[in-house]
């Protein structure tokens, strides 16, 4: 297995007509994986309290490439702790929990000074909006078909890697 069968590109399109909105919440996650990386690197060279606020959306960025790309766990070594943190959030109401919290601490940076960090606090508040929505709707959680239905608990961590490379 190479890592090209980890993604479905022709997935894209399915995932869109799905109409489910656990889905549109993972896309515009992940899309903000690359706002909370680039903001926050734009951001720290202010300088004010919004330095706190770009380095916490760096770190925010992060975290959710392991929340929405769950394979990454077994190939990136990590704490037990923070494997069972990512794992808490495997169903829609914890994720929309979990990015409206995201978006309100992002939201508290216009408190300091209004920048683009905004982008970011709206995304994470249209990603908690779509999971909460998928929630009330009892859709059921799917995650993307480009990232593969590939069962990675049940390879130990080596497997995947090789695996992958």
């Amino acid at each position: 297995m190479a890592f090209t069968d980890y993604l479905n590109f022709k997935g894209l399109g399915e995932d869109f007509k799905s109409r489910n909105f656990s889905i549109y919440g993972q896309w515009i996650a992940i899309i903000n994986i690359f706002f909370c990386l680039a903001l926050g690197i734009a951001n720290i060279f202010h300088f004010s309290l919004v330095i706190l606020f770009s380095i916490i959306s760096i770190v925010q960025g992060l975290v959710v490439v392991f929340v929405e790309v769950p394979f990454l766990l077994k190939i990136c070594p990590m704490s037990a702790n923070f494997i069972e943190f990512i794992n808490r959030f495997k169903q829609n109401w914890p994720r929309a929990g979990f990015y409206a919290g995201m978006a309100l601490v992002q939201w508290l940076s216009i408190i300091v000074q209004a920048t683009s960090l905004i982008v970011v606090a709206s995304l994470f508040t249209l990603s908690a909006a779509c999971y909460g929505y998928a929630a009330l709707a009892h859709q059921e959680f799917r995650n993307s078909n480009v990232v593969g239905d590939f069962d990675v608990e049940a390879l130990p961590a080596e497997a995947v890697v090789r695996n992958i490379l």
